[in-house]
């Protein structure tokens, strides 16, 4: 696992310097989430149990586009579709079936997404 962890704060660091070619300005949100955090968003339908935030491997990020907050991650498909196509096992949130969320940032080690 920490050689996946290692890929994705490399990965995590382009992916913010590419949003900011982008026009973006980027601030950072939740990377870490303890299980018992995962197990509460998931009992609040906020969220899933086996998140990939658990095991270091995913970021929440948050984007402004001209000073003001992207809150809407639907708008958020030019820098979603950068990071997809970094590599097979990398997933951006915003096409997530279940709770969509354009701000989610991942890699999964063993190719499942989370």
């Amino acid at each position: 696992m920490s050689k996946a962890q290692e890929e994705f704060a490399q990965a995590a660091a382009k992916l913010i310097q590419q949003a900011v070619t982008m026009g973006y300005t980027v601030t950072l949100g939740e990377a870490w989430r303890t299980p018992q955090q995962a197990q509460w968003n998931a009992q609040h339908g906020t969220g899933i149990a086996h998140s990939l935030h658990t095991d270091r491997v995913a970021i929440d990020l948050d984007f402004f586009k001209d000073g003001v907050w992207v809150t809407d991650g639907s708008k958020l498909e030019d820098i979603g579709a950068w990071w997809e196509a970094q590599g097979v096992n990398y997933a951006w949130g915003g096409r997530f079936k279940h709770l969509p969320d354009g701000n989610h940032f991942s890699i999964s080690p063993d190719g499942v997404i989370k």
